[in-house]
């Protein structure tokens, strides 16, 4: 089929050729047996047969002559060995992503909580009265440096906090487990010492081997402080994600009229428009002057978000200078 009908071919297996062997480079290492008594099944063969998998494991064993449990099990490996290998890769794309925009090595997604106002639910009291003086459920999310929510969880009740919210989230339990299938730790380009992948949060989220979070305090030495504002800009960005997302929805503008579950169904249904729209339809979607910039003096321009909500900083303005000295040294050396 892939020689001589293109369409087909495509059909069957949901790609075209280019795609296919472009995914095989990336999982055929794994899926190689070595020979020991016979011929093993080829990384190829393995990987078109866990494609061809919409059709029941009998037929799959008749269409390429293996055995019913060979099957089964080559399905089981491949299937691991895709979710892992296309995991990673992701994750790393991410990481590149970051480092090139935000100069944050090795982070793979800025985190944190949104607050979305809803009207009083009936008999529900206090539950979802959170500090700011409103009723929401939250939105908890990971993004990339493009703006775009790769993880969410949504429905926790506004009276919690990000960190307790954080902590009985699938997110939370899959970080602080170290089960987020992020890559293993890496040297950066001028160091030898590997440095662990991670997340780059506000303080209050708990400190980790995958969370990074600003050094407390007021007076902090020079090094602390140029690092602050680094992990500052980094986290930015999924401020940036939640204003955009509430700029271009307006049903985020007012409290939202609904039941719980309702208002959960239309969070997610936003949130994959908006990645949807950020991807495809981003010149219209979204501009440059959509997020908040930054000058050549490292003065902050605020996204036309923030000046439609009247929203503040949160401190990561007053660190102009520690941005300056920095993009100086760096200049330098």
């Amino acid at each position: 089929m892939r020689l001589s009908d293109h369409q087909k071919y495509i059909n069957y297996l949901r790609m075209s050729g280019d795609t296919f062997h472009k995914l095989l480079n990336i999982v055929g290492p794994r899926l190689t047996k070595i020979y020991c008594v016979r011929e093993p099944i080829s990384p190829g063969e393995r990987f078109a047969l866990t494609l061809s998998s919409g059709d029941s494991m009998m037929s799959i064993s008749y269409a390429f002559r293996v055995g019913h449990n060979t099957v089964s099990k080559i399905i089981r490996e491949t299937c691991d060995t895709i979710w892992e290998c296309l995991n990673q890769n992701f994750w790393l794309k991410i990481a590149e992503d970051f480092e090139e925009k935000w100069q944050l090595p090795h982070c793979v997604g800025a985190l944190d909580g949104k607050h979305v106002v809803i009207q009083a639910l009936p008999r529900s009291g206090s539950i979802y009265y959170n500090y700011k003086g409103t009723h929401s459920i939250v939105l908890l999310a990971l993004c990339d440096a493009n703006y775009k929510f790769t993880v969410v969880d949504i429905g926790a009740q506004g009276r919690h906090s990000d960190g307790g919210i954080f902590k009985n989230s699938n997110i939370g339990k899959l970080i602080i487990s170290n089960n987020l299938n992020l890559p293993a730790p890496s040297p950066l380009e001028q160091y030898k010492q590997p440095m662990n992948y991670y997340i780059c949060a506000d303080e209050a989220f708990p400190l980790s081997t995958t969370i990074m979070r600003p050094y407390a305090g007021n007076f902090l030495p020079q090094t602390k402080r140029i690092f602050n504002y680094r992990l500052c800009r980094g986290r930015r960005v999924i401020e940036n994600t939640f204003g955009i997302l509430a700029s271009r929805w307006r049903i985020y503008r007012k409290p939202i009229i609904a039941s719980e579950t309702t208002v959960v169904k239309v969070i997610k249904a936003t949130v994959c428009l908006h990645n949807f729209l950020m991807t495809f339809a981003n010149t219209t979607y979204f501009t440059p002057s959509s997020a908040d910039q930054e000058d050549n003096e490292g003065e902050l321009i605020e996204g036309e978000w923030r000046k439609e909500q009247n929203s503040n900083l949160r401190g990561c303005k007053k660190n102009k200078h520690q941005y300056v000295w920095a993009t100086r040294r760096r200049n330098e050396t």
